[in-house]
């Protein structure tokens, strides 16, 4: 503070003395007295008229000169009070002076009470002490060029008493806060200044705004201060009174727009986008702090100039470089999140902290605490993304061009290699919390249109996935900025005949539903599969380290950190995909997706929702041909981790069950709508996950809430078509890859068998699932000769259906309980499908391969220290396969095929198998019926003994080539030209589609009968029976 003593001057200097009667009434004022009253008012008031000042003058002159020639420098005493009142109105308003004379001469009320003495500019004014608008900018500047501003100031008043506040406001140091306070004190004022004054004010508030633009232009001149910077922490500090601040800040912004010739308007708010990225990026999901910087984000995007000048500084410098995206602002703030920051380094992290010290309560409290500071972060990216988008068809254009392309510079997330090889994944590509968190925000964009029924689906136009490469002004004009969809697989192929109808422009929803999809193809799929691994993981380790605990050591302290730091990792990424209104919102994409789907693959193109009926029509120039597989396997994906991580979530909507159930219906067994066997048997491990559970709960286990599956599985109106298309996708199954891979299409199969299981416990699915006898009527009407006469296109569906059916039966090269238990109830009333002669050596095969090893000599080979270690139950499949034969023996064709197995048949061993069911305490019934069939399957072995003696001398070109059996129903191969027996080859196609001689691709419709052998086979046969009945009597 400046010395006191520094205010004594000559008070004839003074310009103010002239107010006062004469020069001994100012003395007096100075010396204590009480001031006139005037003095004591905010305003001076000039009403008093020209008599006071009349009155005055004589002894106005009549004092020292000095204050004479002062007064008579003013026009008149209203003049005069004006005067004061400005030198007041920009003290109060900008805490600033020239005047460092006694405070105790001045008045109390009006001037504030701490002020920056400008001394310099005071010195250069040459005796003017007063501030007024002609010298005001000069001050201003002089002002805000102060270092230390705090070391100027002086006291207005006489009352020295501390005043902190008044320190702080007039000593500020920085300009952009200063100039914002300056303001806020000229439009106070504004409020309150007489009508003549109003103008003055007016203009000071300007200056302020005006100031505030130059010292954005030209920061370089406020040495020491970064004012950019400043900007961003004024408007942080006012994000909870926004509204006070954004009047400041959009005069600013006017100003700015206005004056671009020093800098642009982007080159200012660019470093204060930098500024606010670089704080950012170390923020947490949980830190409060966070949440003022998005709403000021939010502020940003709904300001057009700033939310312009955003989008174009989030583009990235390499836009093929996909971890550039998560670089940028925006998608520094996507990456923030509960999952790691570095994936695998647990140290550092904020959640889920020591867990196997943690209570089930507390670590379910926490994810609570999580999910709703993630559904906040959440609400404020979706507002911010539709800030953005309803912002200049620039900006919109700007933000989906920088989506399209940071998809497309992702795709290779999805590759199997990005998981194989962590370390060149993560310097390629953004987080899994980015897009997980991209994910969440646009599916809040899409929910207005996200109801199964709602008309605006039917605006998809799934063309926009067909278009090739586009120039930057197409794809502004068309609304097209996904980028690379032509090169993806979709759910049928293009046929040749059909070319797209692409629209001039593409509609807001398509490409949102569009983008939408893309990104929860290349985030959520990965995060599952981590999920899935981990929680494999886990249950490996724990059971590990109890192991060790037992054992001691120091191996269980390692493994029991190692154990932790799993833990964490799996419950952080749990917390993160688990959140209740993402799961929601993801529901109800995934159902109006699968709704949508339906209706394409109804053909309707019109703007009402069709409902949906079977049988189905042929498709005709379906639009489904432009849909990419990843809508399904998305959908698929989704469904399949509810049921495994979320399960509740799944009772939410009737509604959306049956949406799916009716795409499944449609899509799992129909390879006109859906060519991908792979794609279609996933949608049986879907069926199986929104079924209701069937599997028994454990004790002390909450039983899940299955209400909405039950009741809609078992009142779903296609229940027929239903179980047709698990039939028919079980089915196509075989002739999905390499023959032999039997680990894949054993996956692909597993979850059929509770379905089967469940379908045949309810009547409405049971007598569906029965239809597979009418491979029996098929069978009949081919071998009466019905099918010759038909022609080529009839026949040839006729030879489909039926190995499509017989393939049902095709069990040999899946050895498991859901096999063999799936059989035993499916044989109790469908027999035809397993007795059919192409299938019933098969099944008999597998039956005598498994009753070989669990009762035969090989039955020690299996013994294990603990069979439930391993899901191996010997005696309930010991008990199916006697089942099976027992719903089956009835068939004399069944029981004359068994013997001809001889690679595990013998009478041994089915007498084995009636002392391992004594044994084993099954019931009488089945003993006794087992030990007949037994003598009955025996008597067919001895009568195929005699047969094969009788036909040991055919001649060699009436025996199969592969089988060396004497051919009844001999054919020729088209391309090998080589004769076999129909059967054998049959049973070669079921899995193998090639001429076995020269692997040529081959089909059953494309052998022909050999006639004339048949005919020569048949007399040979007729003969010899002759000629054995005739040396029978004599023998």
């Amino acid at each position: 503070m400046t010395d006191q003593g520094n205010n004594n001057q000559n008070i004839s200097r003074n310009p103010f003395a002239a107010l006062f009667g004469s020069l001994a009434d100012a003395k007096q004022f100075a010396s204590g007295q009480k001031p006139p009253s005037h003095h004591e008012m905010p305003y001076s008031d000039d009403s008093e008229g020209s008599q006071s000042e009349s009155e005055n003058s004589d002894s106005i002159e009549d004092n020292d000169d000095s204050v004479a020639e002062i007064s008579r420098s003013f026009l008149s005493r209203q003049e005069l009070c004006e005067q004061l009142n400005i030198n007041h109105m920009i003290q109060r308003i900008f805490l600033i002076t020239l005047d460092n004379s006694d405070p105790s001469l001045r008045g109390g009320n009006g001037i504030p009470p701490r002020c920056v003495f400008l001394e310099e500019m005071a010195a250069e004014m040459d005796g003017q002490d007063w501030l007024d608008m002609d010298n005001i900018e000069q001050a201003l500047f002089n002002r805000l060029l102060l270092l230390e501003p705090g070391k100027h100031l002086i006291y207005m008043t006489s009352c020295n008493a501390v005043n902190l506040s008044a320190d702080r406001d007039a000593g500020e140091k920085c300009a952009i806060p200063f100039l914002y306070a300056c303001f806020q004190r000229a439009k106070e004022e504004v409020t309150k200044v007489p009508e003549k004054l109003l103008s003055y004010a007016v203009r000071c508030k300007n200056l302020t705004v005006s100031n505030t633009r130059t010292v954005l232009l030209t920061p370089e001149i406020y040495v020491s201060q970064n004012v950019y910077e400043q900007l961003l922490d004024l408007l942080l500090e006012g994000v909870g009174r926004l509204d006070e601040v954004v009047e400041f800040v959009e005069e600013v912004i006017a100003g700015l727009l206005a004056d671009q010739e020093v800098r642009t308007f982007k080159e200012v708010i660019g470093p204060v986008l930098d500024i606010f990225h670089s704080r950012v990026k170390d923020l947490d999901l949980c830190h409060l702090l966070l949440f003022s910087y998005l709403d000021l984000l939010l502020y940003f995007s709904q300001q057009k100039d700033i939310a312009k000048v955003l989008v174009e500084h989030i583009q990235p410098k390499d836009p093929d470089n996909g971890l550039q995206y998560q670089k940028t602002l925006l998608g520094t703030v996507l990456n923030i999140s509960c999952l790691l920051k570095t994936p695998g380094v647990v140290e550092g992290h904020s959640f889920f902290l020591n867990p196997s010290r943690s209570s089930p309560q507390e670590m379910k409290v926490q994810e609570s605490n999580i999910h709703q500071f993630i559904g906040q972060f959440h609400d404020k990216l979706h507002q911010l993304l539709k800030n953005l988008l309803q912002q200049s068809g620039e900006t919109r254009h700007l933000l989906l061009s920088w989506l399209g392309s940071c998809l497309q510079a992702n795709a290779g997330r999805t590759k199997i290699w990005a998981n194989q090889m962590p370390e060149i994944f993560f310097q390629m590509y953004a987080s899994d919390a980015f897009f997980l968190n991209l994910g969440a925000a646009l599916l809040k964009l899409c929910q207005p249109f996200c109801r199964p029924r709602s008309p605006k689906l039917l605006t998809f136009n799934p063309t926009y996935c067909a278009l090739k490469e586009l120039s930057e002004e197409e794809r502004r004009n068309r609304n097209v900025h996904a980028r690379g969809l032509d090169k993806e697989t979709c759910l049928i192929p293009i046929p040749p005949q059909q070319s797209p109808e692409f629209p001039q422009s593409y509609s807001l929803l398509t490409e949102n539903l569009i983008l939408t999809q893309m990104t929860l193809h290349l985030g959520f799929h990965r995060l599952h599969e981590q999920m899935v691994k981990m929680n494999q993981s886990l249950h490996r380790l724990q059971g590990t380290w109890r192991e060790a605990q037992l054992a001691g050591g120091p191996a269980a302290e390692q493994l029991r950190e190692q154990f932790e730091r799993l833990m964490t990792v799996y419950l952080s990424t749990k917390a993160a995909v688990t959140q209740p209104g993402m799961l929601q919102n993801c529901l109800n994409l995934q159902a109006s997706s699968a709704a949508l789907l339906v209706q394409l693959g109804l053909n309707n193109q019109g703007p009402e929702h069709v409902q949906l009926s079977f049988p189905l029509a042929p498709l005709q120039s379906s639009l489904l041909c432009y849909v990419p597989e990843f809508f399904a396997e998305n959908l698929g994906d989704f469904f399949v981790f509810l049921r495994r991580f979320a399960d509740e979530v799944l009772e939410s909507s009737a509604e959306s069950l049956e949406q799916v159930l009716n795409f499944i219906t449609m899509f799992m067994g129909n390879v006109d709508r859906m060519k991908n066997p792979h794609l279609r048997a996933k949608l049986a491990e879907v069926l199986e996950a929104v079924m209701p559970h069937m599997e028994a709960v454990s004790i002390g286990t909450a039983q899940p809430i299955m209400f909405q599956r039950q009741r809609v599985f078992c009142s779903y109106r296609h229940a027929p078509y239903l179980a047709e298309a698990l039939i028919a996708v079980f089915v196509d199954i075989e002739f999905t890859g390499d023959p032999h891979q039997f680990e894949q299409k054993f996956n692909y199969r597993r979850p059929m068998y509770p379905i089967l299981k469940y379908m045949w416990g309810k009547e409405s699915y049971r007598e569906s699932v029965k239809y597979l006898t009418k491979i029996k009527l098929l069978q009949l009407e081919k071998d009466q000769g019905e099918w010759e006469g038909l022609a080529p296109d009839a026949h040839r569906e006729k030879e489909s259906s039926l190995q499509m059916l017989g393939q049902l039966a095709r069990f040999h090269n899946i050895m498991s309980n859901e096999t063999i238990g799936t059989l035993a109830f499916l044989t109790s009333e469908i027999k035809g499908i397993f007795v059919h002669p192409f299938m019933a050596e098969r099944i008999i095969s597998m039956l005598n391969h498994f009753l070989q090893h669990l009762v035969g000599p090989k039955m020690g080979a299996l013994k294990v220290k603990d069979f439930s270690e391993f899901d191996f139950k010997p005696e309930q499949l010991v008990s199916d396969i006697c089942t099976i034969y027992l719903h089956l023996g009835d068939e004399q064709n069944f029981c004359a095929t068994v013997p001809k197995d001889g690679r595990s048949y013998s009478p041994t061993l089915f007498s084995q198998t009636v002392r391992v069911l004594k044994k084993i305490n099954k019931p009488g019934d089945m003993i006794v019926g087992f030990g007949l069939l037994a003598d009955k399957i025996k008597s067919h072995a001895d009568q195929q003994l005699q047969d094969e003696e009788t036909y040991a001398d055919a001649p060699d070109n009436f025996l199969d080539p592969i089988m060396s059996t004497l051919m009844l129903d001999p054919v020729l191969l088209p391309s090998s030209n080589v004769t076999v027996d129909r059967s054998t080859i049959a049973r070669h196609l079921l899995s193998d589609q090639t001429d076995p001689f020269n692997r040529s691709p081959l089909t059953m419709d494309q052998i022909r009968p050999n006639e004339e052998l048949k005919q020569k086979i048949l007399q040979w046969l007729a003969q010899h029976k002759q000629e054995r009945l005739q040396i029978g009597p004599s023998g």
